[in-house]
């Protein structure tokens, strides 16, 4: 599917993306790239970071990875630092790295709840702090004409009412969009930075789907009017539109991204169901052979 936008939309910009090596992070990190933008990808898994990068340059886009976990301030402070050296500026940073996993909440240990909220709201925050002196405006590489950075933060629908079996990602993504309307407040009144979310659906050919609605189960779409899958290249439009100067005055504000889903009645799925998957589709996606996926464009 070709793109609605300009192949200079987001040109001269550096955007660091992370979780930027897979999935939906590796979507965007690929459409920013193809309409102008320098490219960063953080991750914890150095041979996924190098194969998305040997992807990205042999697209022509300038493109360099650097490990690290979001969770470690340390590894965030360097990275950002990183990504600043290589390409001299810092525009646009995307919070895309996220854990997820079914589980009945009371089988869901307190320090597996502790986790995806390290991961996805804690990790989200501390990349936003390390990044905040590269993103302001005046901040260095960036002419004070032109403003501040843009912050995108990944999250999900999931907390809207409740989700079967998604206790910790919910609270977790309802940490990160209270960070996102926070932040907005703070930092778009004090330096011009805009922060905005992206609440994706369920998105094909991503681990996230394979982990959520395993083929065990997904006969539950019957029950639900409105499912529909989308795809990464859905997200990496919306995070294009976001970037550009059409959502120049958009701050604060979260784009739900899923074709109504949400609006449906939640799925449910039986406890033992859940129980007896967990493991298998677990063990599945540590096994499965690591590779970057082609864009669809």
């Amino acid at each position: 599917m070709g793109s609605p936008f300009k192949a200079d939309i987001v040109k001269g910009k550096v955007a660091l993306i992370t979780g930027g090596g897979s999935g939906i992070g590796l979507e965007i990190s690929t459409q920013f790239g193809r309409h102008g933008a320098s490219i960063a990808i953080m991750g914890r898994r150095m041979h996924v970071i190098d194969a998305a990068v040997s992807s990205l340059r042999s697209l022509g886009i300038p493109a360099a990875g650097f490990e690290g976990d979001v969770r470690k301030q340390d590894d965030a402070k360097r990275v950002v630092e990183s990504t600043f050296q290589h390409f001299g500026r810092l525009d646009i940073l995307v919070n895309a790295a996220a854990g997820n996993f079914l589980v009945p909440s009371e089988d869901l240990s307190p320090n597996g709840f502790r986790t995806v909220m390290d991961i996805d709201s804690v990790g989200t925050f501390t990349m936003c702090h390390e990044a905040l002196k590269y993103l302001k405006k005046g901040a260095p590489g960036r002419s004070s004409t032109f403003g501040g950075g843009l912050i995108l933060n990944i999250s999900a629908t999931l907390h809207y009412t409740a989700s079967w079996y998604q206790i910790h990602v919910s609270a977790a993504k309802a940490a990160v969009d209270a960070t996102t309307r926070n932040l907005a407040l703070e930092w778009g009144t004090d330096y011009d930075i805009r922060v905005n979310g992206i609440a994706p659906g369920p998105i094909g050919d991503t681990p996230g789907l394979g982990k959520l609605v395993p083929e065990e189960i997904s006969q539950t779409r019957e029950s639900m009017p409105l499912y529909k899958v989308g795809e990464k290249w859905d997200i990496a439009m919306a995070a294009l539109y976001l970037a550009s100067d059409a959502g120049k005055f958009i701050n604060g504000a979260t784009m739900v991204v899923d074709g109504g889903l949400w609006l449906s009645h939640p799925r449910h799925v039986p406890k033992e169901t859940v129980r007896q998957l967990s493991r298998a589709v677990e063990k599945r996606s540590r096994d499965a052979p690591v590779g970057v996926p082609r864009s669809k464009l």
